[in-house]
């Protein structure tokens, strides 16, 4: 299962497999070499660790380690208080928007584009160096702007990297699809302190997989070129 985890998250992988994918019938190779298997499986875990909802990757000393740090920061515009009893935590910038029949649909919302800011970049450095990674490399892969989202006309989450943002699973926008779940007029209520440290969080663990992304590739090929010959199990 982990072994899956590692090829089907590896950007060169979906490259590859464009038409197996979208017909619901991908292609993955398994490694002849045993070592070659355990050593996808140890990378999948990790993965599986990144998306796992559930599971808090502070608690969790293998992933919590290498989480970049300094993304999706909640702080307020001003001096003004985020006082959860006082409304600072609603979400009211157009992130949701009912639809016929009740259906949430996802809307504009407020963001706000830039560039990084030099603790940021320092920050992306030396969680790159530590996936073996430059800082060109990392800010190829997560983008070269970056994002301050909204909550309202207060609230925001600085600094979200422009391919954290734009993350998809399942064809979804992972961070506005929760969102738009949460605007106040459709969730009925503010956002729990836990609940606004959730998304924090979650921009985190989708930079952490994004960096991830080149020792994905790299174990697709690895596994690829040392693909068990399932045509040898005819003779």
């Amino acid at each position: 299962m982990h072994h899956v985890l590692a090829v089907s998250n590896s950007p060169l992988h979906k490259l590859d497999n464009y038409s197996g994918l979208r017909h619901g019938w991908p292609r993955l190779p398994l490694p002849a070499d045993p070592d070659v298997l355990a050593a996808s499986a140890e990378l999948g875990l990790e993965v599986a660790r990144l998306l796992d909802v559930e599971r808090s990757q502070e608690g969790t000393r293998e992933s919590s380690n290498r989480l970049p740090r300094r993304l999706g920061v909640l702080e307020s515009s001003g001096a003004v208080s985020l006082d959860p009893q006082l409304g600072g935590l609603g979400i009211d910038a157009r992130w949701g928007l009912l639809g016929k029949d009740g259906v949430c649909m996802p809307g504009p919302g407020k963001l706000v584009e830039r560039r990084y800011e030099p603790e940021e970049t320092s920050a992306i450095e030396k969680s790159a160096k530590e996936q073996g990674l430059t800082l060109e490399q990392a800010v190829q892969l997560l983008g070269e702007t970056t994002y301050d989202v909204y909550l309202n006309d207060v609230a925001y989450w600085r600094n979200l990297p422009a391919s954290v943002w734009k993350y998809t699973i399942g064809g979804y926008q992972v961070i506005k699809k929760w969102l738009s779940y949460r605007e106040k007029s459709i969730l009925g209520r503010d956002l729990k302190p836990e609940e606004a440290r959730y998304v924090t969080e979650m921009v985190q663990q989708i930079a952490a997989l994004i960096l991830l992304q080149p020792k994905l590739d790299e174990n697709y090929r690895r596994c690829k070129d040392n693909a068990f010959d399932w045509s040898a199990l005819d003779t």
